[in-house]
């Protein structure tokens, strides 16, 4: 029986960890074939990311989920590194990624949060995972992906991570290019900072603002309806919704 968490302090208390979700817009779109390819990618462009960011993926307690990857990372993994040059080498990824004519264009939402996180049954609970959960598929992150046809990632971080790490101004962290969103998802309440690479506030804002369902890329035809089906479960974000959402369940083996 797993009721503990994995790692704790001197004092026995258990140690905040960082957690991120790398969620595949549309994917559910694409052929099986494209599938497999996308999730091949996926997995490369963390991969290659992280490697230039001095990161070990290896230690990363990683659970795919096809068109989504959520990861809780170890222990002192530094914030500012994630956020920064985590982040910018992952968009540069994708943009030589997506430069490719025959393959099928990769658009990814991202959501970072730090916090207390335990290893469960079915994965992992807490507080944390399930934010990480609703902030990656918030409407508003959803929405600015829309908006931005040209952008290939939107990445969401809660307000207890922009407040400590990203106004500090280190690694190019550039605080200024984040815009505020208040997000609501089912029982879920809380703020985060939305950030699109290559992108300025003044771009983002007005997708974020607009409280409306965010509707579907030009590029791409408008989805048929679909149901959530994600909720909470003893403390961990369980479920799905058919166009991608997260579920935070019993980890496969990874790579």
């Amino acid at each position: 029986m797993i009721d503990s968490f994995p790692l704790l302090s001197p004092d026995g208390t258990p140690n905040p960890r960082l957690c991120l979700a790398a969620d595949v817009e549309h994917y559910s779109r694409l052929d099986a074939r494209a599938q497999s390819a996308v999730q091949a990618d996926l997995v490369r462009l963390l991969d290659r990311a992280a490697a230039l960011t001095g990161l070990d993926r290896s230690l990363w307690e990683r659970q795919p989920q096809g068109d989504l990857e959520f990861a809780v990372l170890p222990e002192y993994t530094p914030e500012a590194a994630v956020l920064g040059p985590l982040v910018n080498h992952l968009a540069e990824g994708l943009g030589i990624r997506n430069a490719m004519p025959s393959a099928p264009r990769i658009r990814l939402r991202v959501a970072v949060d730090k916090g207390l996180t335990k290893s469960a049954a079915l994965g992992h609970a807490g507080h944390t995972p399930v934010a990480v959960a609703r902030f990656v598929n918030s409407p508003q992150l959803k929405a600015v992906l829309a908006a931005l046809a040209s952008a290939d990632l939107a990445v969401i971080v809660s307000d207890r991570l922009y407040h400590d790490v990203v106004r500090s101004g280190s690694d190019g962290l550039a605080p200024e290019q984040y815009v505020r969103a208040h997000v609501e998802v089912k029982e879920f309440g809380g703020y985060g900072w939305i950030r699109v690479p290559g992108h300025g506030p003044d771009d983002v804002r007005p997708a974020v603002d607009v409280p409306d369902r965010p509707q579907p890329s030009p590029d791409i035809p408008a989805p048929g309806p679909s149901t959530l089906s994600q909720h909470v479960h003893h403390g961990a974000a369980v479920g799905r919704d058919v166009t991608g959402g997260l579920s935070i369940g019993s980890p496969r083996h990874s790579r």
